[in-house]
C-alpha cells in the first residue's frame, strides 16, 4: 500500500531557531533553518508518508500578521485542493501558533487533516524537541484521527483542538494546553468560501485599573475597524471608557467585550449590550475573539449576524 502523500509548509519559528553566538541556549534566532534540514533531521518521517515541502515564510512568529495569515491560507488551500496530498502540516513559531491555527480553523476548506507544530527549543538545543514534534504532527496528518477535527496542533506529543488551544506558559515543553480534549474537536471552515482579500483591523484593548479611554480614541483614527476589549472580570467596561466607545460606535467601529479571565462573558450580563451595540465573546479569548471579528467584518456580516454568532464560535 502506498505512503500517504503529506505536504509541509514551513513559516519560521524557533523549531527552525539556532542559538546565538556566545553558548546562550536562552538566546537565538527563529526561523533560521531551512525546512529542508528540519526534515532531514528526522529520518523517520520516510517510514510514515512521502513528503514534499515548501519554505513559504521564515519568521519568528511574534512578528507574524494578517496579512502572513493569508499567505498560509493561500498555499494551504493550494495543497489541500491538490488530489495526490492527503494531509498538510504547517511549522510555525509558538508564541502566535493559536492565532494562526484558529484563523485557519475558521478559513479553510474542511476535509484533509491539517496539523501545525512548532518548538519550545532552537534547533540546534541539546535536547531540541522539534524533531519530536515533526514527527508526530506527520503521523497525526497521515492518520485517520487526524480527520474530521479540523486544525489540530501538537506540541509535546499531545493534540490538540484549534479552538480551543492556548499556550499557557512561557516555556517549558508542555506550554500548550486545551481543554476539553482535541478528541471533540469539529471542523469549521465557515469562512473557506470569503475572498483572500486584507483583513480589517481589528485592535486589542487590555482592560487594567486606569486603563486611560484615550486608548480607543487613538485606535479609531488609526483606522481599526474593530475593537476586542480583553476586560477584567466579567468583561467589566470601565465608566471611564463608555463616551469613547460610543463615539466609535457612531464612527461604524464593531466593538466586543472579552474578559482576560478564562470565559464567558455573557450577553447583557454586567452590561447592556442591547443597548450600547456591543457583541459578546462568549468563551473566546481576547486573540481568538479578535480573529474571529476580524473574519466576521470581511465577510460582511451585519450586526445582527454578528451578536448571534460570534458568541457561538
Amino acid at each position: 500500500m502506498a505512503l500517504p502523500r503529506i505536504r509541509i509548509l514551513a513559516t519560521g519559528g524557533t523549531i527552525a531557531g539556532e542559538t546565538c553566538p556566545g553558548g546562550d541556549i536562552t538566546r537565538y534566532r527563529a526561523g533560521v533553518r531551512p525546512v529542508e534540514a528540519l526534515l532531514t533531521a528526522v529520518p523517520e518521517l520516510g517510514a510514515l508518508a512521502t513528503l514534499d515541502a515548501e519554505q513559504i515564510l521564515s519568521l519568528d512568529s511574534k512578528d507574524m500578521t494578517p496579512d502572513d495569515w493569508l499567505c498560509m491560507l493561500s498555499a494551504a488551500c493550494q495543497a489541500l485542493a491538490d488530489p495526490a496530498i492527503d494531509g498538510l502540516v504547517l511549522l510555525h513559531g509558538t508564541d502566535t501558533l493559536e492565532e494562526s491555527a484558529y484563523f485557519l480553523h475558521l478559513a479553510l476548506p474542511t476535509g484533509k487533516p491539517v496539523v501545525l507544530t512548532g518548538a519550545m527549543r532552537p534547533a540546534d538545543h541539546p535536547e531540541a524537541d522539534g524533531p519530536a514534534n515533526l514527527l508526530a504532527a506527520v503521523k497525526l496528518a497521515a492518520s485517520a484521527e487526524g480527520v474530521g477535527k479540523g486544525v489540530l496542533v501538537v506540541m509535546n506529543g499531545k493534540p490538540h483542538g484549534a479552538r480551543h488551544v492556548r499556550k499557557a506558559r512561557t516555556s517549558g515543553l508542555d506550554a500548550f494546553e486545551s481543554d476539553p480534549d482535541w478528541t471533540t474537536a469539529r471542523p469549521d471552515g465557515r469562512f473557506a468560501s470569503l475572498a483572500r482579500a486584507p483583513l480589517p483591523r481589528v485592535d486589542i484593548l487590555p482592560g487594567y485599573a486606569g486603563a486611560p479611554a484615550k486608548l480607543i480614541d487613538a485606535c479609531v483614527a488609526d483606522g481599526a475597524q474593530g475593537l476586542v476589549l480583553a476586560l477584567s472580570g466579567h468583561g467589566s467596561v470601565p465608566s471611564a471608557w463608555e463616551p469613547s466607545l460610543r463615539r466609535a460606535r457612531e464612527h461604524g467601529v464593531a466593538i466586543l467585550r472579552a474578559s482576560r479571565c478564562a470565559g464567558p462573558v455573557i450577553r447583557n450580563a454586567n452590561a447592556d449590550d442591547d443597548r450600547e451595540g456591543w457583541l459578546t465573546a462568549g468563551d473566546l479569548p481576547p486573540p481568538k475573539a479578535r480573529v474571529a471579528l476580524m473574519l466576521a467584518l470581511a465577510a460582511g456580516w451585519d450586526s445582527a449576524t454578528r451578536q448571534t454568532c460570534l458568541p457561538t464560535f
